[in-house]
């Protein structure tokens, strides 16, 4: 049977991920020192594991409204309030999801027609491009470079709007760069978003992993922007909560009912054990959260150092938990730097061009690893380094 015949036109067209083909020639590999997958190498903190054992013990083992427990969308909304200054209804303006990766998915598929042009920037984590795809927008990539520290300015931003744009995807702190905006751009984007009508989906799951700077500014709390943004944000990074995919969506009420309805049919409710888990990080996990960032901020200063030293150029990023080292100066492309040095070094970490095609000519190199495993995967890298020049 031809199978091309049935797969859907769209889902056909899209790549698989860049990350995930690259790390399946590492599986069964134990010799290998993984600076690539995107998660923390903590364990869940205790008392979020035990409140999750609790709440199966106690049998809490049923659906919960589609929304979420209401008791966790309170201290969601309470949260938000705290730390992004943005105030949300919790009954009726906060939907929990199944990881930030579904809220995403509900956001493009609440808001688009076929046709409607999304706008993000790249590099940028690699799921967006399909996301739009698979809601049948149309992506709009722009470039972010190393001499701006691979910020958003509103300058590149407005080349790309047309009447047909529809939506800003941004994400700060950003994966794969570790790039932070400054309030002055971040204000003039808004301004654009308000002067063309652009709706914004904002991804702000590394926003506790800030370092230098550690004020985070959300788009959704600047004047007007609220009413046209939908702020995602979730559990994975800060908390260490990855495999409980956990996240949640806060906007204004009707874009949270389109979102809702889609939720409802497609995944009903986010898990109610992760649920009970994400109601104890809120309440009891912020002393976890600092004892981590601390961790991560030392990790990153050596890398940091030590890959400049190396020469390859590394801008220092403000947050989350990569660095997107230069490679290209060396003869090299992006993957062929990152096969050689996985085939001599056993050090895995991502071609540039995973995160698009601006991306070719880097490295992203993951520090959510141990500082033993860091200290040893950079001397590794070193001594390679020294062979191609």
């Amino acid at each position: 049977m031809d199978y091309s015949t049935v797969i859907a036109d769209q889902v056909a067209a899209i790549p698989r991920s860049g990350i995930r083909d690259f790390f399946e020639l590492v599986q069964g590999r134990d010799d290998v020192i993984s600076l690539g997958v995107g998660e923390p190498d903590f364990r869940t903190p205790w008392n979020i594991r035990e409140a999750a054992i609790y709440s199966l013990e106690r049998g809490q083992t049923s659906y919960t409204s589609n929304l979420g427990l209401l008791q966790l969308r309170k201290l969601i909304a309470e949260y938000v309030e705290g730390f992004f200054n943005v105030s949300y209804a919790a009954e009726r303006e906060v939907l929990v999801t199944v990881g930030v990766s579904e809220a995403i998915d509900l956001a493009l598929r609440a808001m688009l027609n076929p046709g409607d042009e999304v706008i993000y920037h790249e590099p940028c984590y690699v799921s967006y491009s399909p996301s739009i795809a698979m809601a049948y927008g149309k992506a709009v990539s722009v470039s972010t470079h190393k001499d701006d520290g691979f910020s958003l300015k509103a300058s590149e931003l407005e080349k790309v709007i047309t009447p047909k744009s529809r939506v800003l995807m941004l994400n700060f702190p950003t994966n794969p760069t570790g790039a932070t905006i400054e309030r002055e751009d971040l204000e003039e984007i808004a301004e654009l978003c308000q002067k063309h009508d652009l709706m914004v989906i904002t991804d702000e799951i590394y926003s506790e992993l800030r370092y230098d700077d550690p004020e985070h500014l959300s788009i959704a709390s600047l004047p007007g922007m609220k009413e046209r943004t939908v702020l995602l944000h979730g559990f994975s990074k800060a908390f260490a909560m990855t495999g409980f995919r956990l996240g949640y969506a806060c906007a204004p009420q009707p874009l949270i009912e389109a979102m809702m309805k889609i939720h409802q049919y497609s995944m009903l409710c986010a898990p109610i054990t992760s649920q009970a888990a994400g109601i104890e990080a809120l309440q009891n996990g912020a002393e976890a959260v600092a004892e981590m960032k601390q961790s991560y901020h030392q990790r990153r200063d050596y890398m940091v150092k030590r890959l400049n030293a190396m020469g390859l150029p590394c801008h220092t990023p403000g947050g989350a938990f990569y660095v997107f080292p230069e490679v290209g100066h060396l003869g090299l492309t992006s993957k062929e730097f990152a096969m050689q040095l996985l085939e001599a070094t056993s050090v895995a970490a991502v071609p540039g061009d995973a995160f698009g095609a601006c991306g070719e000519g880097f490295l992203r190199c993951c520090y959510a690893t141990s500082m033993a495993e860091i200290v040893t995967a950079m001397d590794r890298m070193e001594q390679f380094v020294e062979t191609l020049k």
